[in-house]
């Protein structure tokens, strides 16, 4: 999982750089176009015509504040954070490794339908606290976050717990 979290940032800052890289291009190129673009986004922010080519030529004079503007106007990029995949990666890696210990952790001690049933309990009850937490970040009631992080990753356990027993897949020793 980290690897695959870790190409995916990689390709995702790539394809940022490269969109700042055009930009840059078109800012030596073709300033008078970057300029009325810029223009046009000021004027539908609300600025006049000519309030609107003023903001845009003195942000054209300077062409890292150009980028930088163009990047978080047009773009809605922030060149400064586009990510790590090396972080991301390691996070991911973390994140699924303590996630799936959970539901591992029964075997270790049991076996057969009580280790599933064990398993099936403790990984239902962490993901309702990973859910009731993510609550403090989105305006959610945490009672209705958790029933939801729960009803889906328990519900994806039942759906891969039932193509392992139909492809004869067995948990009892």
């Amino acid at each position: 999982m980290g690897g695959g979290e870790f190409i995916s940032m990689l390709s995702q800052r790539e394809l940022f750089e490269k969109q700042l890289a055009v930009e840059r291009l078109h800012i030596e190129r073709q300033p008078e176009t970057e300029r009325e673009n810029l223009a046009r986004i000021y004027e539908e922010k609300g600025l006049s015509p000519s309030q609107a080519e003023a903001v845009a030529a003195q942000l054209m004079a300077n062409p890292s504040v150009a980028l930088d503007t163009i990047a978080r106007e047009a773009l809605g990029l922030d060149p400064d954070e586009l990510g790590s995949p090396q972080a991301e990666a390691a996070a991911s890696f973390v994140s699924f490794a303590l996630g799936a210990a959970i539901p591992i952790l029964p075997f270790v001690f049991l076996q057969g339908t009580t280790a599933v049933i064990a398993a099936f309990i403790f990984s239902g009850l962490g993901l309702f606290l990973v859910g009731a937490l993510l609550s403090a970040f989105t305006a959610r009631h945490p009672l209705v976050s958790g029933l939801r992080m729960m009803g889906i990753g328990l519900g994806a356990a039942v759906v891969t717990y039932l193509i392992g027993r139909a492809i004869g897949v067995s948990v009892a020793g």
